[in-house]
């Protein structure tokens, strides 16, 4: 009776948290300007190390032309840095992306500082060596008298790679340029691709892997060696049906790559693909969504493991939201669609990010004009999923779901307690509680969500989960 009583109370529980999975909207900017999303699935918005949450886009708070803003989350989204000016100019700055490899973060991003015309926009970065604590100057990577826009960077370790859309002989062309110190001194501009299309990087040791989408084509390419030689390019998608905006995440050897496609219909479903093998082999396609009312116009993939994330937007319900899904074995199979926003106003150009803390999603919102909203997802929380001890050692925890206050009643002597957040992050600790049946600790100051309590007893310890509402 006691088992089945146990794990009909893990089932609850189980309920609960799965419910606490995605938090609320947080608004990240509040000011009287624009502040946006790009809408370049290629580019890669918001990066996540640990706890460590970075998100770029782009302004014009500060006058009529945009330039580049940049915050920081140091606890895994709880609470953010101020908003940081990255680029300063009287010119348009437009198009962010970003990388982090350890304290090393990268921007890089298109800039009209250098010609008044719509064909002068040139790629600039700025390095930061402390983790985004503080920023290096603007940096010039390209000098032509055409365009050059639509940039991805991707670090890891001293290896950075920056891929864009260039102009410079008439029809568009994908170059790519390259550091093999961290960011301090740059290669030359190398033609990769062409013709080009919007073409997204990430680097995985020495191989980087590219995908791209030109003449209406999703195709991939790789270099096993840092970007000195390159293999042939590859076609993921289906020949003869239009596809569109492809995002790519590389975990590893696993390269993943999510797309809009058109194969079913006149409208834009969101298909995946998986490598297992660092882009030598391919698996099929799988469709993602079935969505038969609308398009789906936007779409972001990233992976933890085997975790795997997709987000979009699209109008099904009338009015353009955020939705996601996801998968709990590399791709295999899939939950269903969750609608992540619900409001009157345009949610879209959504980016996500993954670690084995959780899952961050940030995105343009017009509720309050246009802003940055952001949302987390505990799931991927290594303390979260940790199955609870089953220890004969008993105790109880009222009320739970609690407010204010939590009573802690144990069957047996007590040597420590201790309370920790979802991140494993020690919030509250007490020892030498012996002759203790009953403890009651305040709860008023604990952040609303999940929590586990641990209590130990010579070398038995016990673990149970409660919720602050």
């Amino acid at each position: 009776m006691r088992k089945h009583l146990l794990f009909i109370s893990f089932l609850l529980l189980g309920a609960l948290f799965s419910q606490a999975q995605w938090q609320s909207d947080v608004p990240l900017t509040n000011d009287p300007g624009s502040s946006q999303m790009d809408g370049l699935p290629n580019a890669h918005c918001i990066a996540s190390s640990g706890d460590t949450v970075h998100v770029v886009w782009k302004d014009n708070r500060d006058g009529t032309s945009n330039e580049i803003y940049y915050k920081r989350s140091v606890d895994g989204g709880l609470s953010w840095s101020p908003d940081t000016r990255i680029s300063n100019n009287v010119f348009t700055s437009t198009a962010p992306s970003l990388s982090v490899s350890g304290s090393v973060v990268i921007i890089v991003w298109s800039d009209k500082r250098d010609g008044i015309y719509d064909n002068n926009y040139e790629i600039y970065y700025s390095r930061s060596t402390d983790g985004g604590t503080s920023w290096g100057t603007d940096t010039r990577l390209t000098n032509d008298p055409a365009q050059s826009d639509s940039p991805s960077v991707s670090v890891s370790g001293q290896l950075v790679f920056v891929v864009w859309d260039d102009y410079r002989e008439v029809t568009t062309k994908s170059y790519y340029k390259r550091s093999t110190d961290g960011g301090i001194s740059w290669g030359p501009d190398t033609k990769l691709i062409e013709p080009g299309g919007s073409p997204s990087v990430s680097v995985s040791g020495s191989v980087v892997n590219v995908v791209w989408n030109a003449l209406g084509k999703t195709s991939y390419k790789r270099s096993k060696d840092g970007g000195l030689t390159w293999e042939a390019s590859i076609l993921l998608s289906i020949d003869n049906v239009i596809t569109n905006s492809p995002s790519l995440s590389v975990s590893g050897s696993s390269v993943r790559v999510a797309w809009l496609d058109s194969r079913n219909s006149f409208k834009y479903e969101i298909y995946y693909k998986h490598s297992a093998d660092s882009g030598i082999t391919w698996e099929t396609d799988t469709r993602l969504t079935t969505n038969y009312t609308s398009s789906s116009l936007f779409s972001s993939i990233a992976a933890s493991g085997s975790d795997v994330h997709v987000v979009w937007d699209d109008n099904r319900e009338g009015n353009y939201e955020i939705y996601y899904k996801g998968s709990k074995d590399g791709g295999l199979s899939w939950g269903a669609d969750t609608r992540l926003t619900n409001n009157a106003a345009l949610s879209m150009h959504p980016y996500i990010s993954s670690s084995v803390r959780a899952v961050h999603v940030v995105w343009t919102d017009t509720r309050d004009g246009s802003d940055i909203y952001y949302k987390r997802n505990l799931a991927n929380s290594e303390v979260g999923l940790k199955e609870l001890s089953s220890s004969d050692m008993q105790f109880t925890v009222s009320p739970n779901p609690a407010s204010s206050e939590i009573k802690v009643r144990s069957l047996e002597n007590i040597s420590e307690l201790s309370i920790s957040d979802i991140y494993g992050k020690q919030i509250y600790y007490t020892s030498v509680l012996n002759s203790t049946p009953e403890l009651h600790i305040p709860t008023s100051g604990f952040p609303a969500g999940i929590y586990l309590i641990r209590l130990k007893n010579g070398e038995r310890i016990s673990v149970q989960k409660f919720i602050k509402l």
